[in-house]
């Protein structure tokens, strides 16, 4: 493998996790939409 290949396969890999570890942070970190649970809202209360 020549050194050029090796740098583009090591780059795009380091950036690939990087994006996904960013993405994955986001979500752990995103607080849930304050937005009522519609199904319980169908719900009868005249029961």
């Amino acid at each position: 493998m020549s050194t050029s290949a090796l740098i583009t396969m090591v780059t795009v890999q380091v950036l690939v996790t990087l994006i996904t570890g960013y993405f994955f942070y986001k979500v752990l970190v995103t607080p849930p939409n304050a937005e009522p649970d519609s199904f319980s809202e169908n719900d009868d209360d005249s029961r």
